[in-house]
């Protein structure tokens, strides 16, 4: 009957397609980028904290675990030692000063940190760097503070940062929603060289990242939007080897949890995704409150022969693993 030989050749087609999908999408036929992993210090070297409960408005200062090393998140010297333990990318956070400067450092206010006071965008750059940012830190509640009285002056800006490595890829966080911010930045970076700027990728709330990107162009940069966008179409368009125009020259933070889900996850994606001029980084879990690859039992969960980004807040531990130094 006319209706079986319609259904037998519709299952043929589907079959094929079925077929096609499969093979195109294959993360065993594909080559992995030629480097890699690559790996990103959040913060550089820097002293962690449980995750556990915390909020936008926690103070992780208060709940350090016990210092293995001296160093302090978003500092010179940890961004050194960052470098020292293996990464290829050092991220750190910036606000605007009152002086048209950038200052490097995460807090929103001073008063967690630093022996200072109030917002921490209405202040000068000198102002910031008399304070002391180890003023904060304990690990047993407040009856010590390993790094008062050491972190006075260790503040950096902007510009510090790019001069002190001007070879260096960094992730730059932009802190608040103000879309001026986005236009402040792209100003400073638009002095840079071309090569330079192509070491940098920013990242933060949509709308400053909107404004930077429209500002330049060719910045790699992610938004929770734009994520969000990239991946979903991805996931609608991407069984055919089509990479759309909202996953190229971006950065893609691939959150554990969901990277399965991605057509041709992990090798063809990342080749796509390398041909397109996008970063990808894998976050651990759900990627949620900056959570990384953090201890070396934790990288048996990445793919065999990963060579994507990873998002650590310890690359004292998991560089040294992944990239032993030459003898």
């Amino acid at each position: 009957m006319r209706w079986k030989r319609l259904v037998k050749r519709a299952l043929w087609i589907l079959g094929g397609l079925a077929v096609f999908i499969y093979f195109n999408n294959a993360s065993w036929l594909a080559t992995p980028p030629s480097s890699g992993p690559l790996l990103l210090a959040h913060r550089g070297v820097h002293q962690t904290f449980s995750f556990e409960g915390i909020t936008g408005d926690t103070d992780t200062s208060k709940r350090i675990h016990p210092p293995e090393h001296p160093y302090l998140e978003n500092t010179l010297a940890s961004m050194e030692a960052a470098f020292r333990y293996g990464a290829d990318v050092v991220e750190f956070d910036v606000h605007p000063t009152t002086d048209g400067r950038f200052a490097v450092f995460h807090d929103w206010l001073l008063d967690y940190r630093t022996d200072g006071k109030g917002v921490t965008r209405e202040h000068t750059l000198a102002e910031l760097k008399k304070l002391d940012i180890g003023y904060g830190y304990t690990a047993d509640g407040g009856k010590t503070f390993p790094f008062r009285g050491k972190g006075v002056g260790l503040m950096p800006s902007l510009d510090e940062v790019l001069e002190k490595f001007p070879d260096r890829q960094f992730l730059i966080n932009i802190k608040s929603a103000d879309p001026e911010e986005g236009r402040k930045l792209a100003a400073v970076l638009n002095k840079l060289p071309p090569s330079r700027r192509a070491m940098l990728s920013v990242y933060g709330a949509d709308l400053p990242m909107t404004t930077l990107k429209a500002e330049l162009p060719e910045m790699r940069v992610m938004s929770r939007s734009s994520l969000k966008r990239a991946l979903i179409d991805y996931l609608m368009t991407g069984w055919s080897g089509h990479v759309p125009a909202s996953c190229r020259n971006t950065l893609i933070h691939v959150p554990e949890k969901y990277a399965p889900l991605l057509w041709g996850w992990p090798n063809r994606f990342l080749t796509r995704m390398e041909r397109a001029g996008t970063r990808v980084v894998l976050v651990a879990g759900e990627g949620n409150e900056s959570r990384g690859f953090d201890a070396i039992e934790d990288l048996s969960r990445l793919p065999d022969g990963y060579k994507g980004g990873i998002w650590t807040n310890r690359i004292d531990r998991i560089g040294p693993h992944l990239k032993p130094p030459a003898e």
